[in-house]
Order: C-alpha cells, then structure tokens, then sequence
C-alpha cells in the first residue's frame, strides 16, 4: 500500500510531494521576483519608511483611477452591493455559465474594437474569460501544446511567462535573440534561425508568442513585420500568440496595430493565411489598471480552442459580481472614450517627465510609446559588459539607491547592462524622490570600488537622508502599494533588513 510520507534517520515524516510543487519552474528565484522582495520587506513611504525601497518593478496603471471612482460614484446601480443595485443581486450571484453574463462579453468586445480605433470587430460568442492575462496565457497554452512542445518567443520578453507559459503546462520557451543594434527589433531572419535551430535539436515547435506592445520594451511591432511574422507561422503551419494587454497604454505615434487587423488586410488575404492559427491574449488588468479584478481574455479565431478553452475557464471564472460591474462600466460608451483618452494623456505626461529626468543625469532609454515602463541603459554603469557586472550593479541599486529596478537578465535580455523601470505605479511626489535619488546615485557613481560598494557610505546616507522631505500632504494609499501576487520569502540575493 502507497504511503504519502516517508521516514528518515531522524524517525520524522517527510512529506512526498508532486514534481510540480517541487520543481524550480516557477521562476521564483528570478531577480525579477527577488527586487519584489526587497520591497515587500523595506516597503518606502513618505512618512513611515522615508528611507524604504521605491516599487519601481511593478507595471501597474495608477495614474486613471480617479476616473473610475468617479464613475462608481455616479453609478451606485452597477454594484449589487448598493441599494440602487440589490434588484440585481439573485440574478448575479446565482449565475454560474461559464460562457459569461451576455452583457459582460459583448460590452468586452465592444471594449476590444474600441481600443483598437474601431478598426476590427470583435464577435462576443469569441470572448472567453480567464483569471487574468495570467490564466488566459496559460489556458492557451494547453489548448495549443502538449508538455514538451516549444513556443518561439522574442527576447527580452516579460519574465512571468516562464510561470504563466511553462510552469503547469510543461512546455518548452525558446528565445528568438533580438538587440540593441536595431533597438531590439524582431526580424524575419532571426525568427528563421530559431526556428531552424529547433528543427535541427528535433523539438516540435508549436507557434510564436509575441507581445504587442512589448514588454519590457514599451515599442511595437509595425504593419510590415506582422504581416511577416503572420505570413512565417501559416506557411509552417504553426501558432501565432498575440499578448495584446498593453493595447490602450500607447501614448504617442504611431497608433497600435491589431494582429486583427492584418488578418483583415487585402495582401495578407492574397496569401492564403490560416486564421485558425491565429489567437489574442487581453485583459483589463494594463489598459483600465484593474489587476485586481483578475479579468483575462483569450480570443481566438478557432472554433475548437473557443470550446476548448471556455471548458477550462471553469478553473479560473472571473466572478459575476465583476462581471455585472465591468459589463455596465464598458457599456458606457462616452466614458471609455474619456477614460481612453485622459489615460494616455498622463501616461504621456509622466513617461515625458520621467524620462527627462533621466535625460539630465545622463541616462538613456530605448525610445517608446506604450506601456507602463521603460527600458533603461545603464550599460556606461557596468564595470564589464557581463551579467555578473549587471547583477553587481543591480544589487547597488536595491540596497543603496532603495529603487527596486528589473535587470534585464531577468528577461532573457541577451546584453547586459538593461534595466526595466515601472512609472505608472507611484505618485508624483514618489516620482521626484525616485529620480532625486538616481541623480545622487549617478554622482556617486565615480565614488564605487572596485566590488560595487559605495566607499563613503556615511556621507551616501547623510546625503540620501535629505531626499526624504514631506509637503504636508500625500495619500495614504498610494504610498503602501503592494501587489496582491508579490512573493513573500526573503531572497538570498537581497540582504536583510538592518
């Protein structure tokens, strides 16, 4: 008879648990995670902790949320939980179909067209929830692959996608190297090298992920070079991803461009393409800064991974109570326009504002126009152009400069020296302290031994200490933001607190 513990020497019991709670898949012990960690245990705020470490690794979109406060306020009969709402209560909390509530995934398709210019329509009978781009990425995958299969995807690339892609599925993530000699741009030949390496190393390549717009890189992808990509996976028979979730984060020319839209296009017709070789990954959690409401949405063109992938969203249903709420505040046609609108205005505002900041200590960003981050290059900052000398730097950063910034490595970035900054995630009182502290970090810089340490480190914390000031005024919840999904345990490769 099987026995789920073990003894050993010591006559205690070990518990013998799967390979899957037991792997490093995960991706837990990247220093994408680990700069969570830091922050998790020396949380900055302004008058609590002045001297914590600033959440600048978290794209989170703060900067609107105004908006949709006032429209709660305004409209008291979208919850049930209101007086104005309660008729609505039997009707929501007893709905259990996983298809959605009707009005939920036809104001969600409304919401995709309308986010895409109005450009390509979105059929409702095509949305299928998930708990979150997460879950929605995920439930993809297994529709799509069996363990072992392998995705092409370009490089640097979102570094949750080894969770969200590979954990549970058990299939393989194969970087297509893209670098700054083009400003990372993917092309054509190199999505034919990997492709032709995967061959050759005899792994079944099932498709090509692409995020658009990238993250960590805040670019897009053009018409041509999607037309080239949709082009390359229909003639090799194999899938194209498109994770869409920063779709309404572009701030400045040139506007987004659909992979709907290319299906759409006259040329690409001529062509013959394989729609049902073609799936997106949304969510509100980016565009409408509601990552809390964990609303995730695969909308595929294949009838079969539509049925497929709504049986599984059994196991991660946004609820209806969100589902009636959001179904309502979507519906409302001249507020999406607003909030649209405002939204990419001060996305707009703080990118310039950031980025300038950097511009006048010398700190160049790869040029953007979407999403909440932006890609720095602190590679005049390394020692050498190796990962060790990032890593080095990185620490600094952390537990001297108390920012909490993505190295690139840990997004398969193939040169070091990259790092991703988050924006959208803090005040604008919290902005200035952040770049206060870069320009004494940058002063200091010539003021580094040899192994990374900060030589006067006295004179750094008199110095830091007079970033710390206060206008009297600050809000209370902007300055304890923390990520419902942070990992807790203390990394090995951040020092504890003092």
């Amino acid at each position: 008879m099987g026995s789920e513990t073990s003894g050993n020497s010591n006559n205690k019991s070990v518990v013998v648990l799967s390979k899957l709670a037991t792997n490093e898949q995960h991706g837990e012990n990247s220093p994408y995670f680990d700069g969570w960690k830091a922050y998790d245990n020396d949380s900055f705020h302004l008058v609590n902790n002045p001297n914590g470490v600033i959440q600048m690794g978290l794209a989170e979109n703060q900067l609107s949320v105004d908006l949709v406060e006032e429209w709660i306020m305004r409209n008291p009969n979208a919850s049930i939980c209101t007086n104005e709402g309660i008729e609505s209560f039997r009707r929501i909390v007893n709905f259990q179909d996983y298809h959605g509530l009707p009005e939920f995934t036809t104001a969600i398709a409304k919401y995709l067209g309308k986010t895409r210019q109005g450009k390509v329509k979105f059929d409702p009978k095509r949305v299928v929830m998930a708990g979150g781009a997460t879950g929605a990425n995920e439930t993809l995958i297994f529709c799509l692959a069996d363990p072992g299969d392998a995705f092409l995807v370009p490089s640097p690339y979102y570094p949750g996608f080894n969770r969200d892609l590979r954990w549970r599925t058990g299939i393989q993530l194969l970087p297509i190297s893209c670098t700054s000699s083009n400003n990372f741009k993917i092309t054509i030949e190199a999505v034919q090298e990997a492709y032709q390496n995967a061959q050759q190393a005899n792994i079944n390549v099932k498709g090509l992920i692409l995020t658009n717009p990238s993250n960590p890189l805040g670019t897009m992808l053009d018409r041509d070079t999607l037309k080239k990509l949709l082009t390359f996976t229909s003639q090799h028979n194999i899938h194209l991803v498109c994770d869409e979730i920063y779709a309404a984060t572009v701030f400045d020319a040139p506007q987004f461009i659909s992979i709907a839209e290319i299906i759409d296009d006259d040329e690409i017709r001529n062509h013959c393409i394989n729609k049902d070789l073609v799936h997106i990954v949304s969510s509100l959690s980016k565009d409408m800064g509601f990552p809390g409401f964990r609303v995730g949405i695969v909308y595929s063109f294949n009838d079969d991974v539509v049925n497929c992938a709504r049986k599984m969203s059994s196991f991660g249903l946004v609820s209806t109570q969100t589902q009636h709420l959001l179904a309502s505040m979507l519906s409302d046609g001249e507020f999406v326009e607003e909030f649209l609108i405002e939204s990419v205005k001060r996305l707009r505002k703080r990118h310039e504002k950031f980025t300038n900041g950097l511009e006048e200590v010398g700190i160049k960003c790869l040029k953007g126009n979407a999403g909440l981050y932006c890609w720095m290059d602190l590679r005049p900052m390394l020692k050498e152009p190796t990962f060790d000398a990032e890593m080095s730097l990185w620490k600094l950063i952390i537990n001297d400069v108390k920012l909490n910034v993505s190295p690139g490595s840990s997004f398969n970035c193939p040169e070091a020296g990259w790092f991703r900054v988050c924006f959208a995630n803090i005040d604008d009182q919290t902005v200035e302290i952040a770049l206060a502290r870069i320009r004494m970090f940058v002063d200091a810089n010539n003021n580094v031994n040899e192994n990374g340490v900060v030589k006067n480190k006295q004179q750094w914390k008199k110095n830091k200490l007079r970033l710390n000031f206060s206008n009297g005024k600050y809000d209370e919840n902007a300055m304890n933001m923390m990520s419902p999904n942070s990992p807790i345990p203390i990394s090995p490769l951040v020092r504890a607190r003092n």
